[in-house]
């Protein structure tokens, strides 16, 4: 990997939890970071407080709500007009299995499963339409932000219409996260991009979670940050990690029918 001075990596949701202080952390490493989340107003809290730690800091500003894949695209067309060249792509945005407005099931602005769409489809959808970039820097990465929390994908009802639960609906969009790493590992294979996938830390103390913190926020921090930046890491792709650790995820991850499945769905969801 070339020296982290000289690198461009985009961060999802980088304005609150483990996306904010993984943004800091790879500024204070002198990448250029790319902030992106849905809020200008927090888009700016988050500038002026990791150029107040790392004074110098080289950063930019990219606003788009990932429950819109029209939005999503808005994003991918502004970071690949700005930046030919992306060395790291963080899929980190995400919502957990409690978001405002309810425990009920609710819908993204295509019409998908909220947690599905954000979680899952967005990310595919940016990572697909960044391809050309992250290929034009290479070597260079692709690190998507799952979890431990995983679920089966049901393919007769992966909207979760007939029996909706918010946990479910987060656990399955995470072992989607995993299925779609799998799937990139296989694809980009000798292309000098990599994919992996992890669980960063147990409970970090995050507005996604309302169990009482497990770990801290550190730690999901330099777990992240280790598959961006560790040249051990270089050749390893397709992997999934908890926290530091190699780890598997549901088998389902694996199985070339289910993946195959995920991604023909996928295709047709985002167009």
């Amino acid at each position: 990997m070339r020296p982290m001075e000289q690198r461009t990596i985009l961060v999802t949701g980088a304005t609150d939890g483990l996306g904010r202080a993984l943004a800091a952390d790879l500024a204070g490493r002198g990448a250029t970071v790319l902030v992106h989340g849905r809020d200008d107003g927090r888009g700016q809290d988050t500038l002026d407080e990791i150029r107040a730690r790392v004074p110098g800091a080289r950063l930019h500003w990219y606003r788009a709500d990932l429950a819109s894949l029209g939005e999503v695209r808005e994003l991918a067309a502004a970071v690949a007009g700005e930046h030919p060249g992306l060395d790291t792509l963080v899929n980190n945005a995400g919502i957990g299995a409690t978001v405002p407005g309810g425990e009920g099931r609710q819908e993204s602005a295509d019409g998908h499963e909220l947690r599905f769409a954000v979680n899952y489809l967005a990310g595919y959808l940016l990572t697909r339409l960044l391809l050309p970039v992250l290929r034009a820097a290479a070597p260079s990465r692709i690190v998507n932000v799952s979890s431990l929390g995983q679920a089966p994908i049901d393919f007769d009802d992966v909207m979760l219409v007939k029996e909706y639960s918010g946990v479910r609906a987060y656990c399955q969009s995470k072992l989607a996260q995993v299925m779609f790493t799998v799937d990139l590992a296989e694809e980009l294979a000798g292309t000098g991009v990599t994919a992996n996938a992890l669980h960063p830390a147990t409970y970090m103390p995050t507005k996604m979670v309302v169990a009482a913190p497990a770990s801290e926020l550190r730690e999901g921090v330099e777990a992240t940050s280790r598959l961006v930046t560790d040249p051990e890491l270089d050749e390893v792709s397709g992997r999934f990690f908890d926290g530091t650790r190699p780890a598997q995820a549901l088998e389902q991850g694996y199985d070339p029918g289910a993946r195959a499945r995920l991604r023909k769905l996928s295709e047709s969801l985002t167009g």
